[in-house]
């Protein structure tokens, strides 16, 4: 078996790369949303934060009550408590990435879990 694993991104409206790719350590998502469109929910995680990467398009979220607008290239990070809804904005399709992790689980990161041959 491979030390890797591959996945091409398509316009399905979710996918869940953690069913694909077979992740241990985090669940990551793909989401599409047409404009005008949103999540049909809110919602909160018991322990896992989440981190937003706007790949293309704009829209808004509201998180808490307090509504953030984004547009590609934005990185949004969200407590596991906060109240969080997304949405496209009404003229532009939105595509973002989501990492969903355990808070406060990184121990070693980059140079610290890294090994240079």
């Amino acid at each position: 078996m491979a030390n890797y694993s591959k996945w091409n991104a398509t316009q399905d409206p979710r996918t869940e790369l953690h069913d694909v790719l077979g992740l241990t350590g985090a669940e990551i998502s793909i989401n599409n949303l047409p404009a005008g469109a949103g999540v049909p929910f809110v919602h909160y995680h018991k322990k896992n934060e989440e981190i937003y990467i706007i790949l293309s398009g704009k829209g808004s979220a509201v998180i808490d009550g307090d509504k953030i607008e984004f547009s590609a290239g934005d990185i949004v990070k969200v407590a596991p408590a906060a109240r969080r809804q997304f949405s496209a904005a009404a003229d532009s399709p939105v595509s973002y990435a989501c990492i969903q992790v355990k808070e406060n689980s990184l121990e070693e990161y980059t140079g610290g879990d890294g090994v240079v041959e």
